[in-house]
């Protein structure tokens, strides 16, 4: 895992690639990668590259980057683990290719100058990536599938700066950082900033499973080389197989091992983290670590996930650690997690602080159960958005009277409950507006009431989110899929994915997802198509050694943390009750910090 950095300057009258803002942007990235830096820039002062390594795969010099090809007309910085590399090194090795390092950079690199482009549908892995092609003076970027590793640029007209945080480019200067109405509803009406957008109107990331092409004639559009909506829309339905479903979590496992170093877990009680460790000891063995995070306002009450875990870590054998937190930890970091956070997030935290825990027991790289509700319907969302569709269908072809009935009730209902829930009837009778309104925030007509009104029209036309929404769907015909399309595409990429990323590299530690896995979907997309899909108590009894019974049967709860305690205030967890006012606080603090 590490940090990229690049600036081209492509336009004829794009002045020399300033250093001061390459190491400024560098410099911005630095616990991405502490155990070694590299920086390039071409004799004419044209292209420029930046790298910060942690140390995964290949801990030799001969991994290290921007990384060169033999003639010097190829360089690669990247970000990311390809998980089937040794796999594809052979191949390349039997076609003649001369390797001269163990890395997955090296693998990468030729299969640009072998395959071009098309090289991504090769990869299983998290990754972002620039390549500098002397041969064809342009720059070819790329995203892993899912998104799992950032990639953003902005683009002036004259130069192209790409990295892999926002706020390193914002760092470096010469960024519009006008507000981008957008990524400011955005974030109100989700709790988080959806791609491509960012808070600034310079900075666009490249889109998950996309790529992105620059030359001298300019940048061009992003290539969308991986559509989730067309990956689930396509497949056709498949029986259940238990051994099949056991199959392809065994296999996902054993790739996402793949390292130098050693992989530990993130342990709670969960389904999701507690079939991680089961899959992970019957990979390797004995010596698996593990780490929890226990919270001392929660010590001995029904949130205290410590005692399960630890069950858990004693029925697998593994080397556990329990390290605990509390306010004043909050306190004594809260300055440092908000300048970690690179765009603004409700839901981080959490990730922050086990990252900080694991990285101090000497870890350098552990597994997360992030994706196994998106895969296996763990959210009641699944349920109760469909059930909600159908219950108010017929309000579909009544547009003007379920908006007729919130104008009337908000008052009302803003007394007793949150205001949302008067879009009921106007929302509630397609699968996309039933999910916004499920995972939404504010509701658009709320907006007005906390930010310009200029900026929210704007914002609400250029983010289109309902028409966005019911493209994710598209025409998957079943509503569990969609809703695996719904929660995968937003809430995990843009919240989930994006909060493990920044939270994790702020503390040089590298988390993976073994249930966001690319060829995991597509073994599973047919079952999950199908008349009976597979559940998490699926995921869960497919184990060699079943799991505990209590952790089996216990009732999903959701990781809960005492965030309201820390800050003030009425006691709440990020998991339940009324967000606005936290909203408001991450929006005024990450903003602030670089409006002024």
């Amino acid at each position: 895992m590490c940090g990229l950095a690049a600036l081209f300057a492509y336009g004829v009258n794009a002045p020399p690639i300033d250093r001061a803002q390459l190491d400024a942007i560098h410099d911005r990235q630095a616990p991405r990668g502490p155990d070694s830096e590299g920086i390039w820039i071409s004799d004419d002062s044209r292209i420029a590259m930046a790298h910060r390594r942690l140390s995964i795969i290949d801990l030799s010099d001969a991994g290290a980057q921007p990384m060169t090809s033999e003639d010097g007309a190829y360089r690669i910085v990247f970000n990311g683990e390809i998980y089937n590399f040794r796999a594809l090194r052979q191949q390349l090795i039997e076609d003649g290719v001369p390797l001269t390092s163990n890395s997955d950079t090296e693998v990468l690199l030729h299969l640009y100058i072998k395959r071009g482009p098309a090289m991504v549908d090769e990869l299983r892995g998290m990754f972002a990536f620039a390549i500098w092609d002397e041969k064809r003076q342009g720059m070819f970027m790329a995203r892993d599938a899912y998104g799992i590793k950032p990639l953003y640029y902005a683009d002036d007209g004259k130069t192209l700066r790409i990295a892999s945080q926002v706020k390193a480019l914002v760092a470096g200067g010469g960024i519009d950082t006008s507000p981008a109405p957008a990524g400011h509803v955005g974030f109100f009406l989700l709790g988080y900033v959806p791609e491509p957008h960012t808070l600034y109107k310079g900075i666009e990331a490249v889109p998950a499973g996309g790529s992105l092409w620059a030359d001298t004639s300019g940048r061009g559009a992003p290539h969308k080389w991986f559509d989730l909506t067309k990956e689930l829309s396509e497949v056709d339905p498949a029986p259940y197989s238990a051994e099949e479903v056991r199959a392809a979590l065994v296999d996902s496992m054993q790739h996402h091992l793949v390292a130098d170093v050693p992989v530990g877990v993130f342990l709670s009680a969960g389904l999701d983290s507690a079939s991680l460790v089961a899959l992970a000891s019957e990979a390797q063995g004995t010596n698996l670590r593990t780490v929890t995070l226990g919270f001392q306002q929660f010590r001995n009450t029904e949130n205290d996930e410590a005692p399960l875990a630890e069950v858990l870590a004693k029925h697998y054998e593994t080397n556990h650690e329990t390290r605990w937190i509390e306010t004043q930890d909050f306190q004594d970091n809260a300055d440092r997690l908000m300048g970690a956070m690179d765009q603004p997030s409700i839901d981080g935290a959490n990730t922050y602080f086990v990252s900080k825990v694991t990285r101090e027991a000497g870890l350098k790289v552990a597994l997360s159960g992030v994706g196994g509700d998106e895969l296996f319907a763990g959210y009641q969302n699944f349920q109760q958005v469909p059930s909600l569709t159908r219950a108010l269908g017929l309000f579909r072809f009544l547009p003007g009277v379920g908006k007729a009935i919130r104008v009337m009730s908000t008052p009302i209902i803003r007394k007793l409950t949150s205001p949302k829930y008067a879009g009921l009837f106007e929302y509630g009778s397609r699968l996309g507006d039933a999910y916004l309104l499920r995972r939404g925030l504010f509701m658009p007509w709320e907006l007005p009431e906390v930010l310009d009104p200029d900026l929210v029209r704007q914002g609400l036309e250029t983010l289109a989110i309902t028409q966005q929404l019911s493209e994710t769907v598209g025409k998957i015909s079943s509503s569990r899929v969609s809703m695996t399309a719904l929660e995968s595409a937003w809430y995990m990429r843009n919240q989930l994915l994006r909060d493990a990323d920044w939270a994790s590299m702020a503390h040089s530690l590298e988390i993976r997802t073994p249930l966001v896995d690319i060829t995991l979907l597509r073994t599973l997309a047919p079952i999950i198509a199908g008349r009976r899909p597979p559940t998490k108590n699926d995921m869960a009894t497919s184990l060699a050694k079943p799991l505990p019974d209590e952790i089996l049967h216990r009732p999903k709860t959701g990781f809960s943390i005492p965030v309201r305690d820390w800050v003030g205030g009425e006691k709440q967890t990020t998991r339940g009750g009324d967000y606005r006012n936290w909203v408001r606080c991450i929006y005024e603090q990450q903003w602030n910090e670089t409006a002024q």
